[in-house]
């Protein structure tokens, strides 16, 4: 039988890579929270419809991405059989939640989420089909301040990672809806007259969506790309003052951008502001963080019309980056000697871990085994109960790292072993 692997494009996760992606999501909470933002778990599933209709059948994510499957009516108990997609991402989720859940009536709805998501594409550096996000959303809001809150949070958490000085924010704006209908005839009129020279993909999506083609991986159609007109020549007043305001309220808060005017968003609900965090150190897949304004999502997804903007990084691109894990705390390790010292060592551990001590109670082998599996494990002190001390109710602590030891009354056991001192 050959060696047991996880599919393609996912991985166990455990040791630094736990810590390091840990540190993410720790971060990301207490950043997310101080905005405000209270936390929404969504299903890792939904009905296909949730993704298919606002991503759109002709998008890469549901025509070569999605890991659907329908399910079995007579197995489960339904009555019929229900076709269901893994999640891909999270803002469909999020917005079908607000509105099975008639949130609108506490607007405005600030959202932090996390976890796996699901896409079937060539796995890549900090790149899974089964991979994980952090994910924001702030909904009823339609101001462009808002727009400044969002991104400042983001820059805010990728600086409490480390990061500020490893990633430039590419900031762009889409315009209101007239103003994206004008760049959208723009488009056709230009690829239009291009059309001979543009890959099969781009050719289809000039029927159903130009703005895509501007995100077109295909050498010869970015070519082409590099000459199409700017979103910046179809923008109103209205859409120019609201994105200067964008611009206004970053550089009052000393967030640094660089305005990238071919940074678009391909669907329709997508207007005004689009932006992207952007490393060099990650090869050519370098966005960590990107997201931007959909005021016409929850309406197309059946709900009322309702302004929102979010955004979602990759958990395992950002912990690549940072490289910063809470180390795991040094344990105790507590070593009973005998059946009586094992029962007593129950009741130390626990006083010790409600110290806020890490207790690994080590019962097997001699006491020279049981050392070098405290050296090992990076232990800082050894807690010894043999006869004698139970005898006397004292442990003996022995400082790995000074190579001294003492004995400590039971009752002074978890302050010794917290303080930094190993005396009593």
């Amino acid at each position: 039988m050959s060696k047991l692997q996880p599919a393609r494009g996912t991985r166990d996760i455990y040791g630094d890579d736990a810590r390091h992606m840990r540190a993410v999501t720790d971060a990301f909470q207490r950043v997310a929270a101080s905005y405000g933002f209270e936390e929404l778990a969504t299903p890792i599933f939904e009905f296909t419809e949730v993704y298919k209709r606002p991503l759109g059948e002709t998008s890469d994510i549901v025509s070569k991405e999605m890991y659907s499957f329908e399910s079995s009516a007579r197995e489960a108990g339904d009555k019929e059989p229900e076709e269901l997609t893994l999640r891909p991402e999270f803002t469909a989720g999020v917005c079908r939640s607000f509105i099975s859940n008639g949130m609108q009536q506490n607007l405005p709805c600030r959202f932090m989420s996390w976890g796996p998501a699901f896409r079937r594409e060539r796995p890549q550096k900090g790149r899974y089909r089964q991979f994980h996000q952090i994910n924001a959303e702030l909904l009823g809001q339609a101001n462009p301040e808002a727009d400044v809150d969002i991104i400042a949070m983001a820059w805010r958490l990728l600086n409490e990672l480390g990061l500020g000085d490893k990633v430039v924010l590419h900031l762009n704006s889409l315009g209101d809806q007239e103003s994206r209908a004008q760049y959208r005839d723009d488009l056709v009129t230009y690829f239009s007259e291009h059309k001979d020279e543009l890959s099969e993909d781009s050719i289809r999506r000039l029927e159903s969506n130009p703005l895509r083609i501007l995100d077109s991986k295909d050498e010869g159609d970015r070519a082409i790309v590099a000459n199409a007109p700017l979103m910046s020549a179809s923008m109103n007043d209205e859409s120019k003052a609201f994105f200067e305001t964008v611009q206004a309220g970053l550089s009052a808060i000393g967030v640094p951008f660089k305005h990238d005017e071919r940074l678009v968003r391909g669907m329709d609900y997508y207007c005004h502001t689009a932006f992207e965090f952007i490393t060099t150190e990650l090869g050519a897949q370098g966005t960590v963080l990107a997201g931007g304004r959909y005021d016409g999502l929850i309406e197309q997804l059946g709900g009322p019309a309702t302004p929102g903007i979010g955004w979602a990084g990759g958990i395992e691109r950002l912990a690549m980056l940072s490289m910063q894990g809470t180390q795991p705390d040094r344990p105790v390790m507590l070593m009973p000697m005998g059946e009586a010292a094992t029962i007593k060592a129950f009741e130390l551990a626990e006083d010790m871990r409600s110290a806020g001590a890490t207790v690994i109670s080590d019962r097997t082998g001699n006491l020279k085994k049981r050392m070098n599996r405290a050296n090992k494990a990076d232990a800082r002190y050894a807690v010894i109960l043999g006869e004698n001390e139970l005898e006397n109710s004292v442990v003996t602590v022995k400082n790995l790292d000074e190579g001294s030891q003492t004995e400590v009354p039971f009752s002074a056991l978890a302050a010794a072993v917290t303080s930094g001192g190993g005396e009593a």
